[in-house]
């Protein structure tokens, strides 16, 4: 018997190790090209097979040379080495056929651990063969293995019952790799399930390792996973307000502003709410609920709309309340009061004055407006006045920058068509016809409006009427000028439209505002 014929005896594969070797080859060759993902196990494969192969040429060497006989130890050892090798690499390769090509091509994608329950079977199957191939009692072993079996049951439990844990949650699928979940007091992302333990990232970039026998026995909380719906989670913000301020308007202010403009990592659906949770000592207690469509950026999305409550209440003059048992105490004297109440008033004359409508007032007439007005903040990204609204007050503003957009057929879509600084109006149409807005102003940042509101300007107009005449001259002019953005008119239509509208802007005003 020559060499070649030695190897494949110490293979167990007479005449066909060429086959084999062949065929692995080959195998090999193509999962490497066509499935990239697992070519790491396909090297560990490759490897094993060569050792393995590696050691059916040295078994043969050692009968070919006369230092060993097929019954000596060392021959039987190294055999049996080759062959379980073999075996494994030539497993390995054959799982990857079976789940990766097979299975999938069924569209059936088992746990992973599913894979290496196969495989484990596999090797133990192996051993045996290989045992029972080479003399050994099988029959013998598998009584001894039984009582040897109980005592390392006992002995190795909790292990025992982490892996049945893990094997029980990837078979059921009861939380997936991915999946954000509340164990106890951890929160995080699961971002491995192995037999012993599953992985959790938390949020401060810890990483939380939980035996999976602990975590079967925990109640586990899977965040905003619901049956057929994408995946969000209901967040909390409380806040307080003071008793003297009705519940339905600090309700009402607050989810128009949550509601004007989308807000990052928040759901248009089911939109954000606020309810009245209870009444304490000295206020009223409330929560904004809304829900969160990426879960690691809880707290930096609940600062956003901290913030928008924060400016939709000021805007409204509604404080947060103030703890009943906190006590502020300022000097106020009299002289000190009329002066700062004439700076202020001083600045809004000037802020008054920018404004085309009011060119031609008087400065008693300036002064009177200016006693009307109210500050109104807004937050960056919020809605200053939004199209079709109907809002009978001007905004003047006076800090920040903003934007005009005007609203596509999709509610999407938009066109922006001017942006504002401070010293520029709007609102002038709603104020002195009560017409609905037609356009959406946004806030670029944080911003700061004086309001005039119709009931300020109603004196002044009815003690000079005269003033609609000029008031409906610089409308028509806005009013064309906007138009033109949007539909595209020429200088002469722009002209005509001009004429036509002063008249109608003109009996409009007269009309609004009861002057006729």
């Amino acid at each position: 018997m020559n060499y070649w014929e030695q190897v494949e005896v110490a293979a167990a594969m007479p005449a066909v190790l060429p086959i084999v070797i062949g065929g692995f080859a080959l195998l090999a060759m193509a999962l490497f090209v066509f499935e990239p993902q697992e070519r790491r196990r396909i090297r560990v494969a490759a490897a094993i097979f060569v050792l393995g192969l590696s050691g059916s040429l040295i078994a043969a060497g050692l009968v070919q040379g006369g230092i060993a006989n097929t019954d000596d130890w060392f021959y039987i050892v190294a055999r049996a080495t080759s062959l379980f090798l073999l075996g494994v690499a030539i497993a390995n390769l054959v799982s990857i056929v079976l789940f990766n090509v097979f299975l999938a091509a069924l569209h059936i994608h088992p746990p992973h651990i599913v894979r290496d329950l196969v495989l484990a079977l596999a090797y133990i199957v192996l051993v045996f063969v290989n045992l029972s191939f080479h003399g050994a009692n099988v029959t013998g072993l598998f009584a001894t293995s039984a009582v040897m079996t109980a005592v390392i049951g006992f002995s190795l439990a909790d292990t025992l019952g982490n892996i049945m844990g893990g094997l029980a949650l990837q078979m059921e699928r009861t939380i997936a790799i991915g999946d954000w979940i509340r164990v106890n007091e951890t929160e995080g992302r699961v971002t491995e399930i192995h037999w012993r333990q599953t992985s959790i990232e938390t949020r401060n970039w810890d990483t939380v390792v939980i035996p999976n026998s602990v975590l079967m026995r925990s109640q586990v909380l899977v965040l905003g996973r619901r049956e057929g719906l994408p995946v969000q989670h209901r967040m909390w913000v409380y806040f307080h307000v003071d008793f003297r301020y009705s519940p339905t308007e600090v309700i009402d202010t607050v989810q128009a502003a949550l509601r004007s403009e989308p807000i990052p990592n928040v759901a248009a659906e089911p939109p954000p709410n606020c309810v009245l949770m209870d009444f304490k000592e000295s206020f009223a207690a409330y929560a904004v609920r809304y829900w969160l469509t990426d879960m690691a950026v809880d707290d930096p999305t609940n600062s956003i709309v901290r913030q928008r409550i924060f400016f939709a209440l000021r805007r409204a003059n509604i404080p947060i309340s103030i703890p009943a048992h906190a006590l502020f105490m300022t000097e106020d004297k009299e002289k000190r009061r009329d002066r700062k109440h004439h700076e202020e008033v001083e600045r809004r004359i000037e802020a008054l004055k920018k404004v085309d409508l009011f060119r031609t007032l008087k400065v008693e007439e300036l002064t009177e407006l200016a006693e009307g007005l109210s500050v109104a903040p807004f937050a960056r990204g919020e809605s200053m006045t939004r199209e079709g609204n109907q809002a009978h007050h001007l905004y003047l503003l006076t800090r920040g920058d903003a934007e005009v957009r005007l609203d596509g057929v999709n509610s999407s879509e938009h066109t922006v068509v001017a942006k504002l600084k401070p010293g520029d109006f709007f609102g002038e149409m709603g104020l002195m016809t009560g017409a609905p807005r037609r356009a959406t102003i946004v806030a670029l940042s944080d911003a700061e409006c004086y309001r005039l509101e119709k009931a300020a300007f109603d004196s002044i107009l009815k003690k000079r009427p005269k003033l609609a005449h000029d008031i409906s001259e610089i409308l028509a002019r806005r009013n064309v000028e906007l138009e033109s953005a949007k539909f595209g008119l020429d200088a002469e239509a722009k002209a005509r439209r001009m004429q036509e509208q002063q008249g109608d802007l003109l009996h409009r005003i007269k009309h609004f505002f009861m002057l006729e």
